[in-house]
C-alpha cells in the first residue's frame, strides 16, 4: 500500500472518503467533532502538498432521499473552522455542481459533497455510481475507519476506479496499527465491553469476540436479551425475542470456552422512557411489570469495573446505558472512568463506536487519558475487504478477516 507520507500530492485532487457523521443540535450545530477534528491531519497533508481535496461523507440515514436536515453543509462550515480556511460545498456529491466545482478546485483547496445516501446508490454499492465519484479525482484516500467494514459505493467500490492510486489515511492507517497491537498479540487479560440497544447489530462482534477475549462484559438494553435468556423477568424493558436462542449459545460457548462472562445483575429501571420518568433499583432479572431496564445497576458497576482494571488489553463499543438522559448515565460513566484508570496504569484500550466516543467526550475522559497508552477515538475493527478495495498487508489482513466490530 502507498502511505501518505510516501505520496506526494501536488497537483493532484484527493478524492477522500471521510466520517463526517457527527452529531448535532436542533439548529444544526455540531455537539461533537471528534470525527470531524480525526481527520485534520489527512486533509493538510494533501493541501499542504499542494494538492487539493474533495471530501465524501455520509450523515445520518436518510434512506436514499434528500434530506435538507440531513444535510452536510453546516458540517462543512464546521470543519472551515477546524482548518482555518474556508472550505467549498457542493449541493450534491455528483452531477453538473460537484463535476464544475471540483473541476474548478485549486492546489490547497477543500470542497465538501453534499451526504452520499441521498443516492440509495451509495448503500447498494452501485459500481455505476462509484464511477461517477471516481471522475471527481486522481488519487483515492480512504480515512472513515467507521464505515469502512460497509461495501458501499464510496469505500471499497470506489477504489476498483483507482487501481494504482489508492491509500490509508492517517487515521485509518493509525487504527489498523492499533486493532493489530490489540488482537495480534495482546497482553492478557483482554476485555471487550459490548453494549448498545440491540443484540442484532453486534452478533457478529460477540460470537467472533468468544475465545478471543479473556472476559466479556455485556450491557445496554441488548443485556436485557441475555437476561430473558437465562429465565429471568424482564419487564418492558427492550428485548429481542427472536435472538434468545442467539443469546443462550453465546453463553453458552463463552462457558465452553473459558471465557469470563459479565452480564448485569442489578439495574436502574422506569416507568417509561424519558428523563423525567420515576425510577428505582432492582435485581436485573426482576424486572417489574411495565418498569424498563434503561442502565446497570451499583452491584454491575462495581463488577464491570474489577474486570476493566484487572486487564492489561481493553476494547469498549457501546454505552451500559440511555446515557443521554442525566437518570440513566451512571454505568456508562463509570465504565468510561474505569477504561481511562486502566489506561492510565498501562493498560492498552481501544474505544470504538460513536455512542461511546461521544460519552468519553461527555464526561470529561478525554485524550490526555488515553494518549499515552492507548488508541482512542472514532475506532473500529474491520470485517471482510480492506477499505482500499485489495486485501490489507499481510500483518494486519489475518486479523481483519477473523473479527467485525461495528462502530456506531
Amino acid at each position: 500500500m502507498i502511505t501518505m507520507d510516501s505520496f506526494d500530492f501536488k497537483g493532484k485532487k484527493a478524492l477522500v472518503r471521510v466520517d463526517l457523521n457527527v452529531p448535532q443540535d436542533a439548529n444544526g450545530k455540531v455537539t461533537d467533532d471528534t470525527r470531524a477534528r480525526a481527520i485534520v491531519r489527512t486533509v493538510n497533508k494533501i493541501t499542504g502538498d499542494g494538492g487539493s481535496a474533495i471530501l465524501m461523507s455520509h450523515l445520518g440515514r436518510p434512506k436514499g432521499k434528500v434530506n435538507p436536515a440531513m444535510s452536510l453543509k453546516p458540517i462543512a462550515d464546521h470543519l472551515s473552522g477546524l482548518l482555518g480556511k474556508p472550505v467549498l460545498f457542493a449541493m450534491d456529491c455528483t452531477g453538473p455542481d460537484a463535476k464544475a466545482k471540483s473541476g474548478a478546485l485549486q492546489p490547497g483547496e477543500v470542497l465538501v459533497l453534499e451526504n452520499l445516501r441521498f443516492h440509495p446508490e451509495e448503500e447498494a454499492g452501485d459500481e455505476a455510481f462509484s464511477k461517477s465519484l471516481s471522475e471527481l479525482g486522481d488519487v483515492y484516500v480512504n480515512d472513515a475507519f467507521g464505515t469502512a467494514h460497509r461495501a458501499h459505493a464510496s469505500t471499497t467500490i470506489v477504489a476498483k476506479f483507482f487501481p494504482t492510486v489508492k491509500l490509508f489515511g492517517y487515521l485509518m492507517q493509525a487504527e489498523i496499527d492499533s486493532v493489530g497491537k490489540v488482537l495480534g498479540n495482546p497482553q492478557r487479560p483482554m476485555t471487550a465491553i459490548v453494549g448498545g440497544s440491540k443484540v442484532s447489530s453486534k452478533i457478529e462482534v460477540l460470537q467472533n469476540l468468544i475465545g478471543k477475549c479473556d472476559e466479556l462484559i455485556i450491557g445496554g438494553g441488548m443485556a436485557n436479551t441475555f437476561v430473558k435468556a437465562m429465565g429471568g423477568q424482564t419487564g418492558a424493558s427492550l428485548v429481542e425475542e427472536d435472538l434468545l436462542e442467539t443469546a443462550r449459545s453465546i453463553i453458552a460457548e463463552a462457558k465452553a470456552k473459558g471465557v469470563k462472562l459479565h452480564i448485569p445483575t442489578d439495574a436502574v429501571v422506569a416507568d417509561a422512557f424519558a428523563e423525567t420518568a420515576n425510577t428505582d433499583q432492582c435485581e436485573a432479572n426482576a424486572v417489574p411489570d411495565g418498569w424498563m431496564a434503561l442502565d446497570i445497576g451499583p452491584k454491575s458497576v462495581e463488577a464491570f469495573r474489577a474486570a476493566v482494571l484487572r486487564s492489561k488489553t481493553l476494547l469498549w463499543n457501546g454505552p451500559m446505558g440511555v446515557f443521554e438522559m442525566k437518570p440513566f448515565q451512571q454505568g456508562t460513566v463509570a465504565i468510561a472512568q474505569s477504561v481511562a484508570e486502566a489506561t492510565s496504569h498501562g493498560a492498552f484500550s481501544l474505544v470504538g463506536g460513536g455512542d461511546s466516543v461521544a460519552a468519553v467526550n461527555q464526561f470529561g475522559l478525554a485524550e490526555d487519558q488515553l494518549r499515552e497508552h492507548g488508541r482512542w477515538g472514532d475506532a473500529g475493527i474491520l470485517g471482510g475487504q480492506g477499505a482500499a478495495g485489495d486485501r490489507c498487508d499481510s500483518r494486519v489482513d489475518p486479523i481483519i478477516s477473523q473479527l467485525t466490530w461495528l462502530s456506531g
